[in-house]
């Protein structure tokens, strides 16, 4: 008995539009992994801008609650009420310049223990550093709002991409 050699059969490859690709649930633009970043970068976003909101919002109260006014020798603001970053900065440089007048420049740390102005140039220098750190949390009020906005433009474009994508 003869036989014929077998020639194996090789199927013609499918055109490239008929070919699926491997499902990642991780790839691409419209994936779920994708939208949960967006979703995430959104709620921070919302958060971090509410509460550098918050925050720019208490130390505002704060500090007018307190019912001071700018003083004449400050380099500006002067006789507004005290309630931002830069009147609290102006008054601390009123402070600082009264000081320095009453004292002839002499310092907290020059002064001998016994100095009758030593106690109002502590009270000074307390008062000075407490309305610096206010304007320091207003400034990192103002950071946590613009990172919040930055945030939220992020996770608006990843789900710009995500609604493209899908």
């Amino acid at each position: 008995m003869t036989s014929t050699p077998a020639t194996p059969t090789t199927a013609a490859p499918a055109p490239a539009a008929d070919r699926v690709a491997p499902a990642d649930p991780a790839a691409g633009p419209g994936s779920r992994t994708t939208r949960l970043v967006a979703t995430l970068l959104l709620a921070l976003g919302a958060l971090f801008v509410l509460g550098g909101a918050g925050t720019w919002a208490v130390t505002a109260s704060g500090l007018a609650s307190e019912g001071v006014t700018v003083a004449e020798s400050a380099p500006a603001f002067v006789g507004a009420p005290l309630d931002t970053p830069w009147e609290a900065w102006a008054q601390t440089e009123a402070i600082r310049a009264d000081l320095h007048e009453a004292t002839g420049g002499r310092t907290y740390a020059d002064m001998d223990r016994d100095d009758p102005q030593r106690d109002m140039v502590a009270t000074g220098t307390f008062l000075r550093a407490s309305l610096l750190t206010s304007v320091v949390a207003f400034g990192v009020a103002t950071a946590l709002v613009g990172i919040g906005v930055g945030f939220l433009l992020g996770g608006l474009g990843l789900r710009s991409l995500t609604a493209r994508g899908a």
